[in-house]
């Protein structure tokens, strides 16, 4: 599942002692509610932009933004006036990390919309990239590799690429505190899956 349980507020309105994967299980009860989390992870959008994008109704995605943030998963990060009224922006402060279990439980339609929006964000994030010409840099790292594991091999490879993703969640972070000027956007894919 790409989309790290990663949280930075808090909210009143949760049950006491409840996590952080608990809420955010909660937040991806609903379909809808899953793919504006996964989109707000990825970058800063309005209700409105959402909206467009999913090809949803505005009042039904404002909705869902306004239950996201009182499951404390998004956060409101400007406002913008717009045509005599408030656009709001929001970003994810919560990004899922389900565990096999969890991710097991939610809608088998849902487990593959999430999949399918993001493979398809890699791609199109790739196919800028090479346009851009930043596929050309000698310090890119690309590896295809084919394996063949049995049901134990496949379980601790998952893991190890769960931490590594954890590790280069911990990297940025560590980055953003540095405050440096010389930030760029870059992007790591994981993906293991069963051949056919």
């Amino acid at each position: 599942m790409p989309i790290t349980a990663s949280t930075s507020s808090t909210n009143g309105h949760r049950p006491e002692g409840e996590t952080s994967e608990a809420r955010i299980a909660k937040a991806l009860a609903h379909p809808l509610r899953a793919r504006i989390l996964q989109r707000l992870g990825e970058r800063v959008a309005s209700p409105g932009e959402l909206a467009v994008e999913l090809n949803a109704p505005l009042g039904v995605v404002s909705y869902h933004v306004r239950m996201l943030r009182d499951y404390d998963c998004v956060e409101l990060v400007r406002t913008e006036p717009v045509r005599g009224a408030l656009q709001h922006f929001y970003k994810a402060t919560a990004r899922p990390n389900l565990d096999e279990g969890q991710w097991r439980t939610l809608p088998t339609t849902l487990r593959g919309e999430l999949i399918g929006e993001t493979i398809q964000g890699l791609v199109g994030d790739l196919a800028e990239a090479a346009d851009a010409g930043k596929l050309e840099d000698p310090a890119l790292v690309l590896s295809r590799t084919p394996l063949e594991l049995d049901e134990k091999g496949w379980k601790k490879l998952n893991k190890l690429l769960a931490r590594t993703q954890e590790q280069a969640l911990a990297i940025a972070s560590e980055s953003a505190a540095r405050g440096s000027d010389d930030v760029f956007p870059t992007e790591v894919g994981i993906l293991h899956f069963k051949r056919g």
